[in-house]
């Protein structure tokens, strides 16, 4: 599962290539779920990782421990993302350990639902904190080093708040929202250095869910009802592996064409399904 592998004569080969081997990259919200997803499956591709939660010690242990075993270089980083200071004192941390970090993955988020009217300032100014300026502290910070190597990937994790307004989310798609227009700019500005910015916008995905009160949608009938999998022409769930598969082709050459764009890792689901044709 590393780098090399056995064959029954006893002889080590080497595997080809992987797909970000040589590469350093930094994953935020990796203790669980899809930032889990997008860790896993960097390690397998050879990259070495800085994995960043705000309190899930254990859980992101866990999942460093994981990553190891596929013979790449890990460190962990318990910090708050929206704290300018915390993100300042995380990349400095991290360039003590690598000379360069060339991929950002920007995936801490929060999805509260509440009526617009009931949505206080606070409220707001706490979805922002968490969902748009992690992503402008932390592009901030790498920006130098990219530059100063000429290459980077900035992937930012939107969803479908990021493509269509829906009631008691207001803070939640305007933050997604901008965080695209934050994406698209780095684009257009970095592209003279080889640095790349993009957005993948998660579907409905089998994730664990700690907020149940952020999905009120799926309180009567569950994500895999019939009601709920018939608006998706796939006809189910996405799995946090589709997620981490799209952040993976972002993240590397393969997509060294694509800059300030989205994937929309939806099912299908804007198109119109079987039955429901006019």
């Amino acid at each position: 599962q590393g780098k090399y592998f056995v064959l029954e004569s006893g002889k080590v080969m080497r595997r080809n290539k992987m797909r970000l081997e040589g590469r350093t990259a930094l994953i935020t919200g990796a203790s669980r779920n899809i930032g889990r997803e997008v860790a896993l499956t960097f390690a397998r591709e050879g990259a070495d990782l800085i994995l960043n939660t705000r309190s899930s010690s254990a859980e992101l242990e866990e999942v460093a421990k994981e990553c190891r075993s596929y013979e790449v270089k890990v460190i962990t980083a318990i910090a708050d993302v929206s704290n300018e200071s915390s993100v300042s004192q995380m990349i400095s941390d991290s360039f003590q350990t690598f000379e360069k970090i060339d991929i950002l993955i920007n995936n801490a988020a929060v999805r509260p639902h509440k009526p617009l009217l009931e949505t206080s300032y606070e409220d707001w100014r706490e979805v922002f904190d968490i969902n748009l300026d992690p992503c402008f502290y932390l592009t901030k910070g790498l920006l130098p080093n990219m530059i100063k190597n000429k290459y980077g990937s900035i992937v930012a994790l939107g969803g479908m708040a990021t493509l269509t307004g829906r009631p008691n989310t207001a803070p939640v798609a305007s933050s997604k929202m901008a965080v695209l227009g934050l994406i698209k700019s780095i684009a257009s500005e970095f592209s003279q250095y080889n640095i790349r910015a993009n957005m993948v916008n998660p579907g409905s995905i089998d994730t664990e869910r700690m907020h149940p009160e952020w999905y009120p949608e799926y309180a009567k009938d569950g994500r895999n009802s019939s009601k709920h999998l018939n608006k998706i022409p796939l006809g189910r769930q996405g799995h946090t592996q589709d997620i981490a598969n799209a952040c993976l082709f972002l993240a590397s050459d393969e997509s060294s064409y694509i800059t300030g764009d989205q994937i929309n890792a939806v099912g299908g689901r804007f198109m119109v399904t079987p039955g429901e044709e006019d």
